[in-house]
């Protein structure tokens, strides 16, 4: 089957230390001239990526904030998939001491404030969700996540899981990807793989090669 749109995780697959290299660059556009489209699936808050990433107009569609924000590069559209956490839970997370990103509609923070995330969820009883991404952790409304932002912007697209092939790195990457090292799928029809090493000791750079070597193999 010939697949029709890349969706890449940004840091640690087709990004090392938070930039895209020439090289990788030189490849999306080529599957861009290929007539192929491309999704960028990230937990990064939007503003945030946007400064850190300057060849974003190589994407037809950004996923961002882990599924919870889409923004269209071509226009400068975005649209929101859910709501940010009322400020009464923000209040209440900063009275914990928890140091917080604040997204559009995600809030970031690390390991191991995860504790202190729960315990306002269970006193405020707001309807949350936690999402771990190596030592990140981010709170989400519930039924958003990378997966739910990728179907948006693949139906946008007028495309569907079964013309798609993930490329990721981590946890939160695994609802629109498959794991090379054990074949498990982890989202419905989505024909993916995992530019991973495999191993812990894996340094940063390492992931990138995997992945910038992956998508070119798998769309030549």
């Amino acid at each position: 089957m010939r697949y029709l749109v890349l969706a890449a995780d940004y840091d640690g697959t087709i990004a090392s230390d938070g930039h895209m290299s020439k090289a990788t660059a030189s490849a999306l556009a080529r599957l861009r001239t290929s007539g192929r489209r491309a999704i960028l699936v990230t937990g990064r808050i939007l503003d945030d990526l946007l400064a850190a990433c300057p060849q974003i107009e190589l994407f037809d569609y950004v996923v961002a904030e882990n599924g919870a924000v889409v923004y269209t590069p071509g226009t400068r559209e975005v649209a929101l998939l859910g709501k940010r956490p009322p400020d009464t839970f923000i209040e209440r997370l900063r009275r914990l001491g928890v140091p917080l990103d604040i997204g559009r509609v995600i809030l970031a923070t690390w390991l191991p404030h995860h504790t202190a995330l729960l315990q306002a969820i269970q006193e405020t009883g707001f309807e949350l969700l936690i999402v771990f991404n190596k030592s990140a952790v981010m709170v989400l409304p519930t039924g958003v996540n990378k997966a739910t932002g990728l179907d948006y912007a693949l139906r946008k697209l007028g495309l569907s899981f079964h013309e798609a092939v993930g490329l990721g790195d981590a946890e939160n990457d695994r609802l629109h990807s498959i794991n090379e090292g054990n074949a498990l799928h982890r989202f419905r029809g989505l024909r993916g793989f995992a530019a991973r090493c495999g191993e812990s000791r894996c340094d940063a750079r390492r992931q990138h090669r995997s992945g910038q070597s992956a998508l070119l193999k798998r769309f030549r």
